[in-house]
């Protein structure tokens, strides 16, 4: 009986830490990536994500810039090459020069750079 006891409030235990912690053992985001987070979410993930406009053909995703180097043009993804393409625009998207400060481009470089969690 004391073992049950015992091994039912060890289960509740750990029950109870995986909801504090939550079930995922995925890093963090820096502060500057989670401002990146932020301006993809309200800026472009309405076009790279969702498509609302109903864009023909589709922007392209985003996800995986970081993993694989490249751009979805096939060039490569330095933090130059993404800085002129957000700043310049490029085919159907609109360029974002003097929307964005340096501070925001360099925080959603970051954050392209992550798994975009």
């Amino acid at each position: 009986m004391i073992r049950k006891g015992i091994h039912a409030g060890a289960v509740l235990g750990l029950g109870a830490a995986l909801l504090v912690s939550g079930c995922r053992n995925e890093p963090q985001l820096t502060p500057e990536q989670a401002e990146g987070q932020h301006l993809y979410a309200v800026r472009c993930a309405h076009c790279h994500e969702e498509n609302d406009l109903a864009l023909k053909p589709a922007p392209p995703s985003l996800h995986h810039i970081g993993e694989q180097g490249m751009l979805p043009n096939g060039g490569a993804a330095t933090d130059a090459a993404i800085k002129n393409v957000v700043l310049m625009g490029k085919n159907k998207m609109p360029g974002f020069a003097g929307r964005f400060n340096d501070e925001q481009i360099a925080g959603l470089i970051a954050y392209l750079r992550t798994e975009m969690r």
